[in-house]
């Protein structure tokens, strides 16, 4: 695995924005299995996968981010990126007056905003998102009035689509216990080595019922019902490459393509031909 370590300060100063900017642009390709060290930035932004799925972790969570979703990450939120398949990664840094969240400004419904949140990526989003310069701050650079009008109008079409898209329940909770997280990191990388609790446990040297109450008091939960999140976000892995329904459904240990087809229904309320959109 390649590890990639941000330049400090520097990449957010190339990209700042501002009441005058407010959306900044940058893609970057990255291979598959690189590893970008946990960062933090002072402004919000969106990761958007122009091509391929990155998974972003945070402390409590990680989030899998294909073309077809976008991932919002307030300020100062610290997080590591894991390439899953080689990826175009666009982040979009946003401007935000002091104490708001989420785009621009939201008033009564900044609460959602305040944590990190997947969204599905509409034809606009996605096509005004491309459209932004990404070009860094240089001496000598500096963009002609009418493309800083035009970057303008395309930054207020793109905080009315954020507004406008819908949150998806595409994260995977993650325990501050360390004994449990190395359990659940197992999970993520292999999640079907094993069916059931006990034999998760048994790689873990502890007892089922110990697993079971630690998943409980760290994060709400049952295992099934994390493992359950976990499955999901794999699907929408496979999903990107193109699989078949059935091949998904085989890949994650289900019978048939209808009892995964079912499992995705129940979970999130809608058919797998619109969650796994890609």
């Amino acid at each position: 695995m390649t590890t990639v370590t941000p330049r400090g300060p520097v990449t957010p100063h190339l990209y700042l924005p501002d009441a005058t900017r407010p959306v900044r642009a940058k893609r970057l390709h990255l291979s598959m299995a690189t590893r970008v060290v946990p960062h933090h930035h002072d402004c919000a932004q969106i990761a958007l996968s122009a091509t391929g799925v990155v998974r972003m972790t945070m402390a409590d969570g990680t989030f899998i981010v294909p073309p077809s979703r976008a991932l919002w990450i307030p300020p100062g939120v610290e997080h590591a990126v894991t390439v899953v398949e080689d990826a175009e990664l666009l982040t979009l840094y946003l401007h935000q007056p002091r104490g708001r969240f989420g785009p621009q400004v939201m008033r009564a419904q900044d609460a959602p905003w305040r944590q990190c949140r997947v969204l599905e990526v509409s034809e606009l989003l996605r096509a005004v998102a491309l459209e932004l310069d990404t070009r860094p701050d240089a001496r000598g650079l500096a963009l002609g009035a009418d493309e800083l009008q035009r970057e303008k109008r395309l930054s207020a079409l793109l905080f009315d689509e954020l507004r406008r898209a819908r949150p998806v329940p595409l994260g995977v909770g993650l325990p501050r216990d360390k004994r449990l997280r190395t359990l659940c990191e197992a999970v993520l990388d292999d999640p079907v080595r094993h069916a059931t609790l006990e034999g998760w446990a048994s790689d873990a040297g502890a007892s089922a019922r110990t697993v079971a109450r630690l998943f409980r008091s760290e994060l709400g939960t049952s295992f099934a019902q994390w493992r359950q999140q976990v499955l999901l976000s794999r699907a929408v892995t496979l999903a990107a490459r193109k699989m078949p329904m059935a091949s998904i459904a085989a890949e994650l240990g289900y019978a048939s393509a209808s009892a995964f087809s079912a499992m995705v229904r129940r979970s999130v309320g809608a058919p797998p031909s619109r969650f796994l959109m890609s």
